[in-house]
C-alpha cells in the first residue's frame, strides 16, 4: 500500500468533509457484511436451532397439562426458554460471526480493494460491525415476534381457564379482577420488550470486544476463545470490583478504586444486563434501568470501535 493511501485511511473521523457520504460509505458496508453473514451457513444453523428451542416451548407438552396449566407457570416457562434461547443465540452469533468478517474479508482479498478506493479504516470498521448488529436486530426481532404471538395466544387460553374455574369455585368479582391482572402481567408486556433489547444490548457489547480482538488476531480461533473468556469473566467484575474496594489501608483502599474504575472502563459487567429473572416473574422493568442500560451499551460501543480504529489504523495491508 502506498504512503498516501496508508495515510488517508488512517486519519480520524472527524477530518473528512464529506460527512454524508461517509454515512452513506458506512451503510453499504454494513449491508454488504449483512449479506455476507447472512450467507454463512452458521447463521442458519444457529437460526434453526433457535426456532427449534422456542417453538419446542409452544406445544401442549405432558407437563403443562393438568391444574398447573391453570396457572402461571406454563407462561413463565415460555418467556424463560425463549429469553434464554435469544440470548445463547445473540452471545454465540455475535462472537462467531464479528470473528470470521476481517479473516474473510482478508482470505477474498476484499479488504484491499476496500481499502484501495481508498476507504477510512474507521468507517470501515464501523460498517463491519454495523453489519453484525443488523443482523443481530432483525433475528432477535423475529424471535420476539414469534414468542410475543405465541405467548398473547397462550395468556388468553390461561386467562380463560382460570377465570372459569375461579367463577366455578365462587371466587368475588375483586378477586376475579385480582386474578386477570396477575395473569396479564405474566403475558406479553412492554418489560418482557424491555428484557429482549437488553439481550440486543448485551450482544452489542460482545460484538463490539470481538472486533477489538479481531484487529490484532490473525486466527478467528483465537478471537472466538478470547472474546467468550472476557464475556464469562464480565460476570465476575462486580464481585472483584467489590473486592478490592474492601480494602480499609488508605494507600491500598486508592490503589484499589483506581484499579476498580479502570477495570469498569476496559471490562464491561454484563451482570448489568441480567434482568431477564425478574421480568420472567412478572416484574415491571423501571425505564431508567432500559435508559442504563443504553448508556452503558453505547459507551462501550463506542469505546471499543474507537480502540479497534486505534489499532486497525496502523496495520499494514
Amino acid at each position: 500500500m502506498s504512503p498516501a493511501i496508508s495515510a488517508s485511511s488512517a486519519n480520524p473521523p472527524s477530518s473528512s468533509p464529506a460527512r454524508g457520504s461517509r454515512i452513506q460509505l458506512i451503510l453499504v458496508i454494513a449491508m454488504h457484511a449483512f449479506t455476507q453473514l447472512v450467507r454463512m451457513k452458521v447463521f442458519y444453523f444457529l437460526a434453526v436451532f433457535a426456532v427449534i428451542a422456542i417453538v419446542s416451548n409452544f406445544f401442549s407438552l405432558p407437563q403443562h397439562e393438568g391444574p398447573e396449566s391453570l396457572g402461571v407457570n406454563v407462561l413463565r416457562s415460555i418467556k424463560s426458554w425463549s429469553l434464554g434461547t435469544m440470548t445463547l443465540f445473540s452471545v454465540v452469533l455475535s462472537v462467531v460471526a464479528t470473528a470470521l468478517l476481517l479473516p474473510k474479508d482478508v482470505e477474498d482479498r476484499t479488504l484491499y480493494t476496500i481499502l484501495a478506493k481508498p476507504v477510512p479504516r474507521f468507517d470501515y470498521l464501523a460498517g463491519k460491525l454495523l453489519g453484525v448488529l443488523m443482523l443481530m436486530f432483525v433475528s432477535l426481532f423475529l424471535m420476539d415476534l414469534l414468542m410475543t404471538g405465541v405467548l398473547h395466544v397462550r395468556t388468553s387460553m390461561v386467562m380463560a381457564d382460570r377465570i372459569a374455574m375461579a367463577e366455578a369455585m365462587g371466587y368475588t368479582p375483586v378477586e376475579i379482577t385480582s386474578l386477570k391482572i396477575e395473569t396479564l402481567a405474566q403475558g406479553p408486556t412492554w418489560s418482557l420488550q424491555g428484557a429482549v433489547f437488553a439481550v440486543f444490548l448485551r450482544a452489542v457489547v460482545i460484538a463490539s470486544v470481538a472486533l477489538l480482538i479481531s484487529t490484532f488476531s490473525t486466527s478467528t480461533l483465537f478471537t472466538t476463545i478470547i472474546t467468550f473468556m472476557i464475556y464469562f469473566i464480565g460476570h465476575f467484575q462486580a464481585d472483584a470490583r467489590t473486592f478490592f474496594l474492601q480494602s480499609d489501608t488508605p494507600g491500598e483502599g486508592t490503589f484499589a478504586r483506581l484499579f476498580s474504575l479502570l477495570l469498569s472502563l476496559i471490562l464491561p459487567d454484563f451482570q448489568l444486563f441480567n434482568v431477564i429473572d425478574s421480568v420472567i416473574e412478572g416484574q415491571v422493568m423501571p425505564i431508567v434501568t432500559l435508559v442504563k442500560l443504553t448508556a452503558v451499551g453505547l459507551f462501550y460501543a463506542v469505546f471499543y470501535t474507537l480502540a479497534s480504529w486505534f489499532i486497525f489504523a496502523e496495520k499494514e495491508f
